[in-house]
Parts: C-alpha cells; structure tokens; sequence
C-alpha cells in the first residue's frame, strides 16, 4: 500500500511540474475570483428570497387586518338591520312606530361612523322612515338593484348590493339590506343600511403600500365596491377579466401570488382573502420593484465591493497572462488557420450538394435528402410527399430563345419553386435537365397538391413568352404523390416512380395541369390551360 502511493504522488509530482507555473496562477486567480463572485452572487439572492418571502407574509397579514375590518363594519350595519326588521314586523308601522323608528335610526347612524344612513321602505318602495332629519317626498327605491332583489328572493340573509350613488346625498355607498315580511310571510318592504365608501378609503390611507401599491374591496362577483388608489370610473367596474380575479380569486378562498398588471405593466405580489361572513373580498397589492427597492441597493454596494476586489485579482492574473501571451497567440492563429479550413471544407462541400444554374439543390442532394426523410418517415408513422415538376415543351424552347434564355427560364422557374419551401426540412431540387423536384415531409397529398398548385399557377403567371406552348408562355406540369412508408414494404424508388407516373399523366392530359397518382388531375389546372389568367 505504501508503494502505491509513493508512486501516485510521484506521478502527481512530476504532472505539477508540466504544468507551467503561470497557468497554476492564472487557475488559482480564477478559482478565487469565480468563488467570490459565487458567494456575493448566492448571498444576495438568498436576501432577496427571504425579503420575498417577509413580505408576502406582511401583505398576507394586512390583507387579514383589511378582511377582518370590512366584515366588521358589515356585520355592524347587518346587527342593526336584524334589530329593525324584528322592530318593523313587530310593531307595524303606524304613526307612532315610525316616529320612534326615526329616533332609533338617527341614534344608530351617529353611534356607528361607518354608516351613511338607515331606511325603511314598504313593498312599493316608498320611503317610510329614515335616519335623515325629514323624509324627502315622493321619493321610490323599488328600482334599486337591492330592493328588486328582496322582492323576488325570501332569503332571510342580508343581501350586498353593486355600489350606487345615493339619491339623499350624492356620494357613493354600499348597501346592506334584509327582507321585511308582513305576518303570512309576503314581501313587506326592505330595510337597508348605506356604508360610505370614504369610511373605507380613510382606513386604507392609513397603510403604506408605496407608490404603486393597491388595496381593492369588491364583491365576490369580480364588481369593484372601493380601490386605493381610487381610479377614475372604477367604482361599480367588473374586475371578472382581470388575470387576478380569473385565475385565482374567483377559484381560492385566499391566495398570494406575483401578477404583472394588464394596465401599467408593474409586477405586483397580490395578496387576497374573501370575507368569511360576506360575498366580499380584499385584496392587497405591493409593487415587487418597491419590495425589492432596499435589497437592490444593498445588492449594489456588495457588487461594487466585489468587483473592485475582482478587478485587483485581475490586473495581478494579467501580468502572469503575459508570460504565456506569445503561444496563445500562436494557437489562436492556428485555431484561425482551421476554422478557415474547415469553413472551406463546408463550402466546398455545400457547392458539391447545390446546382450551380438555379441554386436548388441537386441530384445527389435529392438522393440523400430522400432516404434520410423516408427513414425518418417510417419510424415516426408520418407521411413524405413528392412533387415532380417538369417545364413543357422546353426542348422547343431551346430551340426557339436559345439556351441562355433557356438557362435563365430554369433560373426564374427555380426561383417561384424555392419561395415555396415554407419550413426547413422542405428540399427543393433540380432532378435533371428541366425536371424539378420537391420533397415535403410531414404532407399529406391534398397539402402537396396544394403546393404544387400553387407553384404552377405563379410559374404561369410569371408570363415568360413560349410561342412554342399552346398557352403562348411557359408552364410547367406537375405529379405529386404521399406515403406514410411501411419497414421492409416501401421504398424510396417507389415514391419517385409513382411521382413520375402522375407527372406522365400531367403532360398526357395536356399540360399547365397538377395530377396526384390516382390520375386524378387538379380540375384549375384543367381551366387554366384553357384560359392562361385563371387563378386559384
């Protein structure tokens, strides 16, 4: 045993010594460096979780004292309201009960700050008695959405009616009302407490939720009753679309969450909690920026301190660099000399897989191309689609324009052929002479037929003069054939054959036309023979 580690620390030993002394440095001085900035880097997103965390527990906590206060304040206008209705189907309400029913209200609105106003109304809506010093005149409530409410429901509970601007002082409220029955159970009328929203607002002024900070109470239906900060028009708005409401309070009983806001793009940590005795909720939201405002600045100074310890560490490490900068040159330049190299050798070998004339790919492209799709093809189940397109009478072509005017037609022809090779797998190729093909994985037939078609019909278009073509300009036919290949059953041959054969049957049926193998031809192409400017 002694032996065998005699000779491993010679053999790390001698190892040492190979290794030049500048690079043990330079290792060391970045090993320090990446450790220190490691630390720096873990130290501070760790401050920045648990900052994260301490304050979702904080607005959670606010959010409970905000739900806590509103159920509060509803259950106070809702205690009064039990007291009335008992009162009212009790005594009636003759002359004498009314007047000490308006002491009794006037009593109960000035004890309890919250309240804006105490009503009794009767099945029609008139107004019986109420907490203002006189009863306005002719004055109905049997519109309200509370009172329609009432008249159609015998629920006992109180109901929490949408936000309404009210008809004695203007100012918006919320109402708090319960059903008032005659003695055989009918509707009698409606008891109803207001709640000025101010009495809210006031309570959530007392929070800092910084700058951008929230505080909503809305009803669990997504209408908004109050928000801090009040926005314009938003009292009585549905928050239903709203990706907080949608995705979590509509769905939780209470929740924490980071939402990004739809109207001024700040990224906010939401807190919610819906009232345990009411249809209400609240909500708390704390700007991320404004969270993370202390962390970032503490972040900043460990950054700069760090940095100016990594920059010391640096300009040590550069004067070791120095040493071994005369060979990293040396294999820099060897390192260009092979990328020159092997950028040439990929050259090279793209100009051997493209046909120079048109650009497409060529025949040995093709080939290739063709048995690694049909490989692929068998394995994934999917179908391969071929496109064999010939130009028509382009001999007679030749003949007529010349074989530059003939190279240049091929050259326009591959150009409408390769703006339609949509995807990257797609391979456009030259077959021979002016034969075309296009290979299209994951196609069925009525997509390449498609394709087809429209290749055909904007190589027409083109309107490239063949006095030597029925139609007067250059045209091309085409054949199309898919399979979804089989191991050991189909071949990629199989696929060009049957290409070829609707091709064959393209040009026997008279040209300009698409055909797929069943010999079915595309009927447009039929009509565009017939008439050169026939679209699709």
């Amino acid at each position: 045993m002694s032996g065998f580690f005699s000779i491993f620390t010679r053999q790390v030993g001698l190892a040492t010594k190979r290794i030049p002394i500048t690079a043990l440095a330079m290792i060391f001085v970045i090993l320090v460096c990446l450790s220190l900035a490691f630390i720096d880097g873990w130290r501070s997103w760790t401050a920045r979780n648990i900052q994260l965390h301490e304050m979702a527990i904080s607005t959670s906590n606010m959010t409970r004292a905000i739900a806590q206060h509103a159920n509060d304040t509803i259950r106070a206008a809702d205690t009064t309201l039990v007291g009335l209705v008992e009162r009212v189907q009790a005594e009636g309400t003759g002359p004498h009960a009314l007047l000490r029913l308006h002491a009794l209200l006037v009593m109960r609105v000035n004890e309890l700050p919250q309240l804006q106003g105490l009503f009794i109304y009767d099945e029609n809506g008139r107004w019986l008695v109420n907490s203002l010093p006189a009863t306005p005149p002719n004055v109905n409530n049997a519109d309200r959405d509370y009172f329609i409410y009432h008249r159609s429901n015998v629920d006992p509970k109180p109901y929490i009616g949408l936000p309404i601007r009210s008809r004695s002082t203007g100012v918006w409220i919320i109402t708090v009302s319960r059903r008032i029955n005659h003695a055989d159970g009918s509707f009698a009328g409606v008891a109803l407490a207001t709640i000025n929203i101010d009495y809210f607002v006031k309570f959530y002024e007392s929070f800092d939720i910084g700058r951008h900070g929230a505080i909503v109470l809305a009803l669990n239906n997504g209408i908004m009753l109050t928000r801090r900060p009040l926005l314009n028009d938003y009292t009585g708005k549905s928050m239903a679309n709203v990706p907080l409401y949608r995705d979590s309070i509509s769905k939780k009983a209470a929740g924490t969450v980071f939402i990004v806001s739809a109207q001024d793009g700040v990224t906010r940590l939401n807190s919610f909690r819906h009232l345990d005795n009411y249809p209400l909720y609240v909500s708390t939201a704390l700007s991320k920026d404004e969270i993370l405002a202390d962390w970032l600045t503490d972040t900043y100074v460990h950054t700069a301190g760090v940095t100016v310890l990594l920059v010391v560490l640096g300009l040590l490490g550069f004067h070791l660099v120095g040493q071994i900068k005369l060979r990293l040159n040396a294999e820099a330049e060897l390192v260009r000399a092979r990328d020159a190299l092997e950028t040439l050798n990929q050259t090279l070998e793209r100009l051997a897989l493209q046909d120079g004339l048109t650009g497409l790919a060529n025949r040995r492209h093709f080939d290739i191309a063709l048995d690694k799709e049909f490989s692929r093809a068998i394995r994934e189940a999917s179908s391969l689609a071929l496109v064999m397109i010939d130009v028509d009478c382009f001999k007679q072509y030749n003949d007529i324009y010349g074989h530059a005017a003939g190279d240049e037609c091929l050259r326009k022809i591959s150009e409408v052929v390769k703006t339609n090779q949509n995807r990257p797998g797609d391979v456009a190729a030259r077959y021979g002479g002016e034969e075309l093909g296009v290979l299209l994985p994951g196609t069925d037939v009525r997509g390449a037929m498609a394709i087809a078609e429209k290749i055909r019909l904007e190589i027409h278009n083109l309107g490239i003069e063949h006095t030597g073509n029925s139609a007067g300009v250059v045209t091309v036919s085409a054949g199309v054939d898919a399979v979804i290949p089989v191991q050991d059953h189909d071949k990629p041959l199989e696929l060009i054959q049957a290409a070829d054969k609707a091709l064959y049957t393209a040009k026997s049926s008279g040209r300009d036309r698409v055909c797929e193998n069943t010999s079915a031809c595309n009927s447009r192409g039929s009509a565009a023979q017939q008439d050169p400017f026939a679209t699709v």
